[in-house]
């Protein structure tokens, strides 16, 4: 039996879909691989079956909370980590990911640090990036990070934890998984919620994914219908006074710059 799901959510015809496929089939441990989607296509269907990957359809309108807990209910292993379209996993994710979480029974999320694509060009490691290994570092400590306000503590100045890099412990979360009124902010709040459950976080500060930023991508929409700057000041506003929140928020909008 595998003990890890990769659950694609595919959306349309992304020109990167494959390239993501292609990561997953290339890991150096056999994970199940899915594909799950509320926009059926051929496009899609194509690649699931050049690939003999189970394609599953979700009936309604699209909406990134309702597909994202589709992909992870389809999975029926322990470890599922949702991986979005655009990206793309080194070889040694799914192993890594196994083996820290084997090593502590009680962890209820893993993360990794990223690599980022913008324009289908590599970048090289910047400040926000510095910023967020810096916010993460709490969760590198094995004999705090089971704590609530040791996980809390690394969400207090933003969203640190890149979602695509998330395998999370269906056995110890349930479902759903996500339960948000947020769009962008979606992972922010539901890793908030995960930290005041029982239960590990678990880090490896090692860029095991591949982040793409393009223009077709959900985040940046959120910054141009200022969807991310509205709710990024409800999740400030759960840790922080008003007045702080403000400080934060401003320095925040500064950081937008890096999806322009």
């Amino acid at each position: 039996m595998k003990q890890h799901t990769f659950a694609i959510c595919a959306y349309k015809e992304s020109p990167y879909l494959e390239a993501c496929i292609r990561s997953l089939k290339s890991q150096t441990v056999g994970s199940s691989i899915l594909l799950c989607t509320s926009t059926p296509c051929s496009f899609i269907e194509k690649l699931a079956e050049k690939y003999q990957i189970p394609l599953y359809v979700r009936d309604g309108d699209s909406d990134i909370q309702t597909d994202w807990n589709y992909a992870y209910q389809m999975a029926d292993t322990k470890y599922v980590t949702i991986a979005h379209q655009d990206d793309m996993y080194r070889k040694d994710y799914a192993l890594t990911a196994i083996n820290t979480m084997e090593k502590y029974k009680d962890c209820t999320m893993f993360t990794t640090d990223c690599a980022i694509i913008k324009n289908d060009v590599l970048q090289k490691p910047d400040g926000v990036a510095l910023v967020k290994k810096l916010l993460r570092m709490p969760l590198r400590i094995p004999a705090l990070n089971h704590l609530s306000w040791v996980k809390k503590s690394a969400l207090i100045f933003g969203n640190p934890i890149i979602c695509p890099s998330c395998t999370y412990n269906k056995e110890l979360i349930g479902e759903p998984l996500f339960d948000s009124p947020y769009k962008f902010a979606l992972d922010w709040d539901t890793t908030l919620k995960l930290a005041e459950r029982p239960g590990r976080f678990l880090l490896i500060e090692k860029p095991l994914m591949f982040y793409r930023i393009h223009e077709g991508a959900t985040t940046k929409a959120c910054i141009l219908d200022n969807r991310r700057s509205r709710e990024e000041v409800e999740m400030f506003a759960k840790f922080w006074p008003s007045w702080v929140v403000k400080v934060i928020a401003h320095f925040y909008r500064r950081a937008y710059q890096a999806y322009d």
